[in-house]
Protein backbone atom coordinates (compact mmCIF):
# COMPACT_ATOMS: atom_id res chain seq x y z
CA UNK A 1 0.00 0.00 0.00
CA UNK A 2 2.49 2.69 1.23
CA UNK A 3 4.70 2.29 -1.94
CA UNK A 4 2.25 1.21 -5.37
CA UNK A 5 -1.42 2.21 -3.40
CA UNK A 6 -2.27 -1.35 -4.50
CA UNK A 7 -2.58 0.22 -8.34
CA UNK A 8 -6.30 1.43 -7.29
CA UNK A 9 -5.43 5.10 -8.62
CA UNK A 10 -8.04 6.58 -10.85
CA UNK A 11 -6.29 8.04 -13.93
CA UNK A 12 -7.18 11.31 -13.73
CA UNK A 13 -6.68 12.14 -10.26
CA UNK A 14 -2.90 11.06 -10.84
CA UNK A 15 -2.67 13.24 -14.00
CA UNK A 16 -3.95 16.69 -12.10
CA UNK A 17 -2.24 15.84 -9.17
CA UNK A 18 0.95 15.48 -10.96
CA UNK A 19 0.93 18.98 -12.48
CA UNK A 20 1.04 20.51 -9.33
CA UNK A 21 4.07 17.95 -8.37
CA UNK A 22 5.68 18.40 -11.53
CA UNK A 23 5.39 22.63 -11.12
CA UNK A 24 6.36 22.71 -7.70
CA UNK A 25 6.92 26.44 -5.51
CA UNK A 26 10.22 27.07 -7.90
CA UNK A 27 7.68 27.41 -10.93
CA UNK A 28 5.77 29.15 -9.11
CA UNK A 29 8.25 31.83 -7.84
CA UNK A 30 11.37 31.47 -10.95
CA UNK A 31 9.43 31.27 -14.14
CA UNK A 32 7.15 34.60 -13.78
CA UNK A 33 11.00 36.46 -13.29
CA UNK A 34 12.52 34.19 -16.09
CA UNK A 35 11.50 37.10 -18.24
CA UNK A 36 13.52 39.27 -17.32
CA UNK A 37 16.45 37.58 -18.62
CA UNK A 38 15.34 35.25 -21.24
CA UNK A 39 11.70 36.76 -22.75
CA UNK A 40 9.54 33.56 -23.21
CA UNK A 41 11.69 31.46 -24.45
CA UNK A 42 11.20 28.81 -21.35
CA UNK A 43 8.11 27.70 -23.86
CA UNK A 44 10.82 26.55 -26.17
CA UNK A 45 11.54 23.84 -23.39
CA UNK A 46 8.12 23.05 -22.66
CA UNK A 47 7.28 22.43 -26.19
CA UNK A 48 9.85 19.53 -25.83
CA UNK A 49 8.24 18.54 -22.48
CA UNK A 50 5.55 17.35 -24.77
CA UNK A 51 7.20 14.81 -26.71
CA UNK A 52 9.24 13.25 -23.50
CA UNK A 53 6.10 12.58 -22.03
CA UNK A 54 4.80 10.86 -25.15
CA UNK A 55 8.34 9.19 -25.24
CA UNK A 56 8.01 8.22 -21.48
CA UNK A 57 4.33 6.98 -22.22
CA UNK A 58 5.03 4.68 -24.90
CA UNK A 59 8.61 3.59 -24.08
CA UNK A 60 8.93 3.45 -20.39
CA UNK A 61 5.54 2.47 -18.80
CA UNK A 62 5.31 -0.48 -20.91
CA UNK A 63 8.39 -1.69 -20.09
CA UNK A 64 7.88 -0.86 -16.23
CA UNK A 65 4.22 -2.87 -16.30
CA UNK A 66 5.90 -5.55 -18.29
CA UNK A 67 8.37 -6.30 -15.32
CA UNK A 68 5.86 -5.31 -12.28
CA UNK A 69 8.42 -3.00 -11.03
CA UNK A 70 7.87 -1.21 -7.74
CA UNK A 71 11.42 0.60 -8.24
CA UNK A 72 12.09 0.98 -11.66
CA UNK A 73 15.69 0.92 -10.88
CA UNK A 74 15.28 -3.19 -10.33
CA UNK A 75 15.20 -2.61 -14.42
CA UNK A 76 18.87 -2.13 -14.25
CA UNK A 77 20.02 -4.70 -12.01
CA UNK A 78 17.91 -7.53 -14.15
CA UNK A 79 19.63 -5.57 -17.22
CA UNK A 80 22.97 -5.44 -15.80
CA UNK A 81 23.63 -7.04 -12.59
CA UNK A 82 23.66 -5.73 -8.82
CA UNK A 83 25.73 -3.13 -8.79
CA UNK A 84 24.39 -1.31 -11.56
CA UNK A 85 21.19 -1.50 -9.84
CA UNK A 86 22.53 0.15 -6.73
CA UNK A 87 24.36 2.53 -8.46
CA UNK A 88 21.40 3.87 -10.45
CA UNK A 89 19.15 3.73 -6.86
CA UNK A 90 22.10 5.93 -5.50
CA UNK A 91 22.01 8.39 -8.07
CA UNK A 92 18.72 8.79 -7.70
CA UNK A 93 19.05 9.32 -3.86
CA UNK A 94 21.60 11.96 -4.53
CA UNK A 95 19.43 13.49 -7.13
CA UNK A 96 16.41 13.76 -5.71
CA UNK A 97 17.17 14.79 -2.25
CA UNK A 98 19.23 17.74 -3.65
CA UNK A 99 16.44 18.66 -6.62
CA UNK A 100 14.00 18.48 -3.84
CA UNK A 101 15.37 20.50 -1.15
CA UNK A 102 15.92 23.11 -3.76
CA UNK A 103 12.07 22.94 -4.26
CA UNK A 104 10.93 23.09 -0.49
CA UNK A 105 13.56 25.82 -0.06
CA UNK A 106 11.06 27.81 -2.26
CA UNK A 107 8.43 27.63 0.89
CA UNK A 108 10.32 28.01 3.70
CA UNK A 109 11.96 31.61 2.23
CA UNK A 110 8.78 32.71 1.34
CA UNK A 111 7.03 31.74 4.64
CA UNK A 112 10.17 33.07 6.34
CA UNK A 113 9.80 36.34 4.59
CA UNK A 114 5.89 36.94 4.54
CA UNK A 115 5.37 35.57 7.95
CA UNK A 116 8.34 33.98 10.16
CA UNK A 117 10.85 36.86 10.13
CA UNK A 118 7.94 39.15 11.90
CA UNK A 119 6.91 36.67 14.68
CA UNK A 120 10.86 35.96 15.48
CA UNK A 121 11.01 32.87 14.50
CA UNK A 122 14.61 31.27 13.06
CA UNK A 123 15.24 30.23 9.79
CA UNK A 124 15.89 26.20 11.08
CA UNK A 125 12.56 26.12 13.17
CA UNK A 126 10.75 26.70 9.80
CA UNK A 127 12.30 24.41 8.18
CA UNK A 128 11.79 21.40 11.03
CA UNK A 129 7.89 22.30 11.38
CA UNK A 130 6.92 22.25 7.75
CA UNK A 131 8.75 18.98 7.32
CA UNK A 132 7.32 17.62 10.00
CA UNK A 133 4.11 18.67 8.80
CA UNK A 134 4.91 16.36 5.80
CA UNK A 135 5.98 13.39 7.60
CA UNK A 136 2.82 13.67 9.58
CA UNK A 137 0.41 12.82 6.16
CA UNK A 138 2.56 11.09 4.92
CA UNK A 139 4.30 8.20 7.00
CA UNK A 140 1.37 5.87 7.28
CA UNK A 141 -0.77 6.39 3.62
CA UNK A 142 2.47 6.45 1.34
CA UNK A 143 2.35 7.31 -2.13
CA UNK A 144 -1.64 6.39 -1.89
CA UNK A 145 -2.25 9.14 0.19
CA UNK A 146 -0.48 11.94 -1.90
CA UNK A 147 -2.56 10.79 -4.76
CA UNK A 148 -5.40 12.76 -2.88
CA UNK A 149 -3.15 15.40 -1.76
CA UNK A 150 -1.71 16.03 -5.02
CA UNK A 151 -4.62 16.73 -6.39
CA UNK A 152 -5.83 19.26 -3.81
CA UNK A 153 -2.72 20.84 -3.63
CA UNK A 154 -3.19 21.28 -7.58
CA UNK A 155 -6.29 22.89 -7.28
CA UNK A 156 -5.05 25.08 -4.40
CA UNK A 157 -1.74 26.15 -6.60
CA UNK A 158 -4.04 27.24 -9.74
CA UNK A 159 -6.41 28.90 -7.70
CA UNK A 160 -3.73 31.23 -6.45
CA UNK A 161 -2.30 31.77 -9.57
CA UNK A 162 -5.82 32.69 -11.25
CA UNK A 163 -6.16 35.21 -8.31
CA UNK A 164 -2.88 36.85 -8.71
CA UNK A 165 -2.81 37.17 -12.39
CA UNK A 166 -6.84 38.88 -12.05
CA UNK A 167 -5.02 41.31 -9.69
CA UNK A 168 -2.40 42.48 -11.88
CA UNK A 169 -4.69 42.71 -14.40
CA UNK A 170 -6.80 44.81 -12.35
CA UNK A 171 -3.65 46.85 -10.67
CA UNK A 172 -3.03 48.43 -14.34
CA UNK A 173 -6.74 48.87 -14.95
CA UNK A 174 -7.16 46.26 -18.21
CA UNK A 175 -9.50 43.97 -19.35
CA UNK A 176 -8.51 40.37 -20.09
CA UNK A 177 -8.57 41.52 -24.07
CA UNK A 178 -6.25 44.25 -23.57
CA UNK A 179 -3.90 42.61 -20.98
CA UNK A 180 -3.07 39.44 -23.83
CA UNK A 181 -3.00 42.46 -26.57
CA UNK A 182 -0.05 44.26 -23.93
CA UNK A 183 1.75 40.80 -23.49
CA UNK A 184 1.73 39.96 -26.90
CA UNK A 185 3.27 43.20 -27.98
CA UNK A 186 5.64 43.10 -24.97
CA UNK A 187 9.28 42.74 -26.21
CA UNK A 188 9.98 40.44 -23.37
CA UNK A 189 7.02 37.61 -25.03
CA UNK A 190 9.41 36.58 -27.67
CA UNK A 191 9.43 33.25 -27.75
CA UNK A 192 11.65 31.68 -30.49
CA UNK A 193 15.31 31.95 -31.03
CA UNK A 194 16.46 30.17 -34.47
CA UNK A 195 19.11 32.99 -35.49
CA UNK A 196 22.20 32.43 -32.81
CA UNK A 197 23.52 28.70 -32.27
CA UNK A 198 25.49 29.81 -29.93
CA UNK A 199 22.70 31.42 -27.77
CA UNK A 200 21.57 29.36 -24.39
CA UNK A 201 18.36 29.73 -25.90
CA UNK A 202 18.87 28.11 -28.91
CA UNK A 203 15.35 26.48 -30.42
CA UNK A 204 16.59 23.42 -31.13
CA UNK A 205 18.85 22.92 -27.88
CA UNK A 206 16.10 24.14 -25.62
CA UNK A 207 13.21 22.01 -27.45
CA UNK A 208 15.77 18.55 -27.49
CA UNK A 209 16.96 19.66 -23.85
CA UNK A 210 13.01 19.49 -23.09
CA UNK A 211 12.41 16.27 -24.61
CA UNK A 212 15.42 14.71 -22.21
CA UNK A 213 14.82 16.42 -19.09
CA UNK A 214 11.34 15.30 -19.03
CA UNK A 215 13.10 11.53 -19.74
CA UNK A 216 15.10 11.58 -16.89
CA UNK A 217 12.89 13.61 -14.54
CA UNK A 218 9.92 11.69 -15.20
CA UNK A 219 10.56 8.54 -17.20
CA UNK A 220 13.72 7.73 -14.89
CA UNK A 221 12.92 9.31 -11.71
CA UNK A 222 11.50 6.97 -8.81
CA UNK A 223 9.32 9.77 -8.06
CA UNK A 224 7.48 10.64 -10.89
CA UNK A 225 6.95 7.07 -11.79
CA UNK A 226 5.87 6.08 -8.52
CA UNK A 227 2.34 7.49 -8.84
CA UNK A 228 2.52 6.70 -12.49
CA UNK A 229 2.74 2.70 -11.30
CA UNK A 230 -0.30 3.24 -9.17
CA UNK A 231 -2.55 3.73 -11.72
CA UNK A 232 -4.69 0.32 -12.40
CA UNK A 233 -3.63 -0.57 -16.16
CA UNK A 234 -0.84 0.62 -18.64
CA UNK A 235 -3.20 2.57 -20.82
CA UNK A 236 -4.79 4.17 -18.12
CA UNK A 237 -0.69 5.40 -16.84
CA UNK A 238 -0.27 6.46 -20.63
CA UNK A 239 -3.48 8.57 -20.32
CA UNK A 240 -2.27 10.10 -17.53
CA UNK A 241 0.88 10.82 -18.49
CA UNK A 242 0.01 12.31 -22.00
CA UNK A 243 -2.53 14.28 -20.51
CA UNK A 244 -0.50 16.23 -17.95
CA UNK A 245 2.64 16.20 -20.36
CA UNK A 246 0.51 18.67 -23.18
CA UNK A 247 -0.66 20.66 -19.59
CA UNK A 248 2.41 21.69 -19.08
CA UNK A 249 2.40 24.46 -21.94
CA UNK A 250 -0.51 26.59 -21.35
CA UNK A 251 0.07 26.38 -17.55
CA UNK A 252 3.85 27.37 -17.91
CA UNK A 253 2.39 30.16 -20.65
CA UNK A 254 0.18 31.38 -17.73
CA UNK A 255 3.48 31.78 -15.65
CA UNK A 256 5.16 33.94 -17.98
CA UNK A 257 2.48 35.66 -18.77
CA UNK A 258 2.24 36.92 -15.05
CA UNK A 259 6.11 37.73 -15.18
CA UNK A 260 5.26 40.29 -18.29
CA UNK A 261 2.28 41.83 -16.77
CA UNK A 262 4.45 42.03 -13.28
CA UNK A 263 7.43 44.11 -15.27
CA UNK A 264 4.44 46.13 -16.24
CA UNK A 265 3.16 46.71 -12.98
CA UNK A 266 6.65 47.37 -10.96
CA UNK A 267 8.14 49.37 -13.25
CA UNK A 268 10.70 51.52 -12.68
CA UNK A 269 11.04 49.45 -9.51
CA UNK A 270 11.57 46.11 -10.70
CA UNK A 271 14.24 43.58 -8.71
CA UNK A 272 17.57 42.94 -10.08
CA UNK A 273 17.19 39.14 -8.73
CA UNK A 274 14.54 37.33 -11.12
CA UNK A 275 13.57 35.48 -8.21
CA UNK A 276 12.13 38.42 -6.62
CA UNK A 277 10.31 39.52 -8.92
CA UNK A 278 6.84 38.00 -7.91
CA UNK A 279 7.95 38.12 -4.32
CA UNK A 280 8.34 41.50 -4.73
CA UNK A 281 4.72 42.43 -6.22
CA UNK A 282 3.03 40.14 -3.63
CA UNK A 283 4.95 41.96 -0.58
CA UNK A 284 3.48 45.60 -1.84
CA UNK A 285 0.08 44.39 -1.56
CA UNK A 286 -2.19 43.94 1.86
CA UNK A 287 -5.28 42.23 0.28
CA UNK A 288 -6.87 38.56 0.19
CA UNK A 289 -4.33 38.23 -2.72
CA UNK A 290 -0.79 38.22 -0.73
CA UNK A 291 -2.78 35.30 1.21
CA UNK A 292 -3.76 33.05 -1.70
CA UNK A 293 0.07 33.76 -2.94
CA UNK A 294 1.47 31.83 0.00
CA UNK A 295 -1.65 29.09 -0.30
CA UNK A 296 -0.20 28.50 -3.90
CA UNK A 297 3.41 28.77 -2.93
CA UNK A 298 2.56 26.04 0.02
CA UNK A 299 0.14 24.08 -2.19
CA UNK A 300 2.93 23.62 -5.21
CA UNK A 301 6.15 23.07 -2.78
CA UNK A 302 4.45 20.37 -0.47
CA UNK A 303 3.20 18.64 -3.72
CA UNK A 304 6.58 18.14 -4.53
CA UNK A 305 7.87 17.50 -1.19
CA UNK A 306 5.56 14.96 0.01
CA UNK A 307 6.55 12.57 -3.02
CA UNK A 308 9.93 13.17 -3.02
CA UNK A 309 10.53 12.05 0.84
CA UNK A 310 7.98 8.90 -0.12
CA UNK A 311 9.83 7.75 -3.00
CA UNK A 312 13.40 8.11 -1.43
CA UNK A 313 12.27 6.34 1.21
CA UNK A 314 10.97 3.78 -1.19
CA UNK A 315 14.45 3.77 -3.15
CA UNK A 316 16.30 3.23 0.05
CA UNK A 317 14.13 0.12 1.50
CA UNK A 318 13.32 -1.17 -1.56
CA UNK A 319 17.21 -0.65 -3.88
CA UNK A 320 19.21 -0.27 -1.21
CA UNK A 321 18.89 -2.24 1.61
CA UNK A 322 16.18 -4.80 -0.35
CA UNK A 323 13.65 -5.24 2.85
CA UNK A 324 10.31 -4.15 1.09
CA UNK A 325 8.14 -5.94 3.70
CA UNK A 326 10.25 -4.68 6.83
CA UNK A 327 8.13 -2.03 8.41
CA UNK A 328 10.37 -1.07 11.20
CA UNK A 329 12.52 -0.28 8.73
CA UNK A 330 10.47 2.13 6.53
CA UNK A 331 9.26 3.70 9.18
CA UNK A 332 12.89 4.51 10.44
CA UNK A 333 13.95 5.33 6.85
CA UNK A 334 11.41 7.66 6.44
CA UNK A 335 12.54 9.22 9.24
CA UNK A 336 16.01 9.82 8.07
CA UNK A 337 15.30 10.94 5.32
CA UNK A 338 13.43 14.04 6.75
CA UNK A 339 16.12 14.95 8.98
CA UNK A 340 18.43 14.62 5.52
CA UNK A 341 15.71 16.81 4.03
CA UNK A 342 16.32 19.63 6.46
CA UNK A 343 20.05 19.40 6.23
CA UNK A 344 19.74 19.93 2.54
CA UNK A 345 17.37 23.19 2.44
CA UNK A 346 19.64 24.65 5.31
CA UNK A 347 22.97 23.83 3.55
CA UNK A 348 21.42 25.02 0.09
CA UNK A 349 20.53 28.23 1.82
CA UNK A 350 23.93 29.75 2.58
CA UNK A 351 25.51 28.71 -0.62
CA UNK A 352 22.67 29.24 -3.60
CA UNK A 353 23.89 31.82 -5.47
CA UNK A 354 22.33 31.76 -8.88
CA UNK A 355 17.97 31.13 -9.98
CA UNK A 356 16.35 28.69 -8.46
CA UNK A 357 15.33 27.09 -11.82
CA UNK A 358 18.59 27.02 -13.18
CA UNK A 359 20.09 25.92 -10.36
CA UNK A 360 17.93 22.19 -10.90
CA UNK A 361 18.53 22.02 -14.12
CA UNK A 362 22.28 22.45 -13.38
CA UNK A 363 21.76 19.43 -10.66
CA UNK A 364 19.89 17.78 -13.36
CA UNK A 365 22.59 17.76 -15.63
CA UNK A 366 24.98 16.36 -13.51
CA UNK A 367 23.12 14.11 -11.33
CA UNK A 368 20.44 11.98 -13.90
CA UNK A 369 22.81 12.37 -16.80
CA UNK A 370 24.48 8.48 -15.69
CA UNK A 371 20.88 7.67 -15.16
CA UNK A 372 20.24 8.40 -18.74
CA UNK A 373 22.73 6.82 -20.37
CA UNK A 374 22.26 3.69 -18.08
CA UNK A 375 18.62 3.33 -19.17
CA UNK A 376 20.01 4.30 -23.04
CA UNK A 377 22.27 1.42 -23.20
CA UNK A 378 19.76 -0.79 -21.61
CA UNK A 379 17.51 -0.27 -23.98
CA UNK A 380 19.07 -0.08 -27.36
CA UNK A 381 21.63 -2.22 -27.19
CA UNK A 382 21.71 -5.74 -26.25
CA UNK A 383 25.37 -5.66 -24.89
CA UNK A 384 26.73 -6.10 -21.04
CA UNK A 385 29.20 -3.85 -19.56
CA UNK A 386 31.46 -5.01 -16.80
CA UNK A 387 29.35 -4.49 -13.82
CA UNK A 388 32.15 -3.79 -11.55
CA UNK A 389 32.71 -0.71 -14.00
CA UNK A 390 29.38 0.25 -13.79
CA UNK A 391 30.06 2.89 -10.99
CA UNK A 392 33.37 4.01 -11.59
CA UNK A 393 31.88 5.04 -15.34
CA UNK A 394 28.94 7.09 -13.77
CA UNK A 395 30.96 9.02 -11.70
CA UNK A 396 33.35 9.92 -14.46
CA UNK A 397 31.10 10.98 -16.90
CA UNK A 398 29.47 14.33 -15.00
CA UNK A 399 33.20 14.53 -13.84
CA UNK A 400 34.22 14.65 -17.56
CA UNK A 401 31.17 16.58 -18.10
CA UNK A 402 32.05 19.25 -15.22
CA UNK A 403 35.66 19.90 -17.13
CA UNK A 404 34.62 20.44 -20.45
CA UNK A 405 32.49 23.10 -18.93
CA UNK A 406 34.85 24.74 -17.20
CA UNK A 407 37.34 24.26 -20.21
CA UNK A 408 34.94 25.94 -23.05
CA UNK A 409 34.39 28.59 -20.68
CA UNK A 410 38.01 29.26 -20.50
CA UNK A 411 38.73 28.79 -24.19
CA UNK A 412 35.69 30.06 -26.21
CA UNK A 413 33.75 31.57 -23.78
CA UNK A 414 30.87 29.31 -24.58
CA UNK A 415 28.95 27.64 -21.15
CA UNK A 416 26.93 24.35 -21.51
CA UNK A 417 23.42 24.82 -20.70
CA UNK A 418 20.65 22.17 -20.04
CA UNK A 419 21.86 20.20 -23.30
CA UNK A 420 24.89 19.72 -20.81
CA UNK A 421 22.50 16.53 -19.80
CA UNK A 422 22.53 14.95 -23.15
CA UNK A 423 26.25 15.59 -23.27
CA UNK A 424 26.67 13.54 -20.19
CA UNK A 425 23.97 10.85 -21.20
CA UNK A 426 26.25 10.36 -24.37
CA UNK A 427 29.67 9.89 -21.88
CA UNK A 428 27.93 7.54 -19.80
CA UNK A 429 26.65 5.22 -22.79
CA UNK A 430 30.29 5.57 -24.32
CA UNK A 431 31.84 4.41 -21.03
CA UNK A 432 29.46 1.27 -21.14
CA UNK A 433 30.15 0.52 -24.41
CA UNK A 434 34.11 0.73 -23.55
CA UNK A 435 33.36 -1.57 -20.88
CA UNK A 436 31.95 -4.49 -22.49
CA UNK A 437 34.89 -4.92 -24.26
CA UNK A 438 35.23 -5.60 -27.93
CA UNK A 439 33.35 -8.71 -29.29
CA UNK A 440 34.89 -12.15 -30.49
CA UNK A 441 34.11 -12.93 -34.31
CA UNK A 442 31.49 -15.27 -33.41
CA UNK A 443 29.62 -13.29 -31.29
CA UNK A 444 29.87 -10.73 -33.69
CA UNK A 445 28.17 -12.75 -36.24
CA UNK A 446 25.24 -13.52 -34.05
CA UNK A 447 24.78 -10.67 -32.83
CA UNK A 448 24.21 -9.10 -36.16
CA UNK A 449 22.04 -12.03 -37.39
CA UNK A 450 20.08 -11.17 -33.84
CA UNK A 451 19.62 -7.73 -35.29
CA UNK A 452 18.20 -8.40 -38.72
CA UNK A 453 16.03 -11.39 -36.95
CA UNK A 454 14.60 -8.39 -34.86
Amino acid sequence: MFYRANRRSPWYMVAFGMIGASISGVTFVSVPGMVLSSQMTYLQVCLGFIVGYIVVAFVLLPLYYKLNLTSIYAYLGRRFGHRSYQTGAWFFLISKMTGAAVKFYVICMILQQFIFDAAGIPFIVNVIGMVLLIWLYTRRGGIGTLVFTDTFQTLCLFTALIMIVFSVIGQLNLTISEAVSRIADNPMSRIFVCDDWFSPHNFWKQFLSGIFIVVVMTGLDQDMMQKNLTCKTLKDAQKDMCTYGVAFLPANLLFLSLGVLLTMALTPHIPANSDELLPAYIQSLSNITSYFFIIGIMAASFSSADSALTSLTTCYCVDIRRQADNEQLRKQTHILVCVCFVLFILLFRYTNSTSLIDAIYTLVSYTYGPLLGLFSFGLFTRRKPNDRLVPFICIASPTLCYGLDTLTQHLWNYRFGYELLMVNGLFTFLGLLIACGPLPYGSRRKLSQADRDS
